[in-house]
C-alpha cells in the first residue's frame, strides 16, 4: 500500500479530505472512549469476585461486620464491594436485619453503580457505524466524480483515478474506525455484564447470609 497516496487524501487539494478528517475525528473519539472505559471496567470496577465473597462471608458469619466494612472501604470503588458496603452498613447499625431493608440496600447501590458502568459503551457501537458510513459516504462521492471524469469530454485518467482513490481510501479508514471500535464494544459490554452478573449474584447470597446472620 502507498500510504503517502492515503495521507494526501487529508491534504486541502484532495476533493475528498472533508470526509477523511471528519472519520479521523472518530477515530479519536473511538480511542478516547476504549481508553477511558478500559480503565474504568478492568481497573477501577473489577475484582476477583469469589475471593472478595470468601473473605466477606467468613467475616459476617463470625459477626465482625468492622472488618467486613473495612474490606470493602479497601477496594475503593470497585462495583461489588460498594453494593456489599452499602448493605454492611444498614445490617450493622440493626438489631434485627430484616429482608426488605436489604434488599432496598442492594438496589439503591445498584442503580447508583449500573450506569455508570454503562456510560459512553454504547458510543462505541455507534461510532463504529457512523465511520462505516462515512466511509460509505466518500465512496460514492468519489464514484460520482470518476463516473463525472470518465463521461466529460477529454476526461483524463487523471481525474478518473483520483476519483476512485477518493472512493477506495474513505471506505478503507472507514473500516478502520469500525473494527477496532465494534471489537472494543464487544469486548467492554461482556465485561461490563459479567461486573453485573457478580453483584446481582453475589447481592443475594449477600442477603440470604445477612438475614440470618443474626
Amino acid at each position: 500500500m502507498n500510504w503517502s497516496k492515503f495521507f494526501h487524501q487529508f491534504s486541502l487539494d484532495s476533493p475528498g479530505y472533508g470526509f477523511m478528517w471528519l472519520i479521523l475525528f472518530f477515530l479519536v473519539l473511538v480511542i478516547a472512549i476504549i481508553i477511558e472505559r478500559s480503565i474504568y471496567i478492568w481497573v477501577r470496577s473489577n475484582i476477583n469476585a469469589p475471593r472478595f465473597w470468601a473473605e466477606i462471608h467468613k467475616l459476617i458469619s463470625a459477626g465482625d461486620f468492622k472488618k467486613a466494612i473495612a474490606l470493602c472501604k479497601s477496594a475503593g470503588n470497585k462495583a461489588l464491594p460498594q453494593v456489599v458496603l452499602r448493605c454492611l452498613t444498614v445490617a450493622e447499625h440493626s438489631e434485627m436485619i430484616d429482608f426488605r431493608s436489604v434488599q432496598n440496600a442492594v438496589d439503591e447501590a445498584s442503580l447508583e453503580i449500573m450506569p455508570k458502568l454503562n456510560k459512553r459503551t454504547n458510543w462505541l457501537a455507534q461510532l463504529g457505524n457512523i465511520g462505516t458510513l462515512t466511509g460509505l459516504l466518500g465512496t460514492i462521492f468519489g464514484l460520482i466524480q470518476s463516473f463525472e471524469a470518465a463521461g466529460a469530454a477529454g476526461g483524463g485518467a487523471t481525474a478518473l483515478s483520483q476519483g476512485i482513490s477518493i472512493a477506495m481510501f474513505t471506505t478503507m479508514f472507514g473500516l478502520i474506525v469500525a473494527i477496532p471500535a465494534l471489537l472494543s464494544y464487544t469486548l467492554i459490554q461482556n465485561k461490563t455484564q459479567a461486573i453485573i452478573d457478580d453483584i446481582d449474584e453475589y447481592s443475594v447470597k449477600l442477603i440470604h447470609l445477612l438475614t440470618g446472620a443474626r
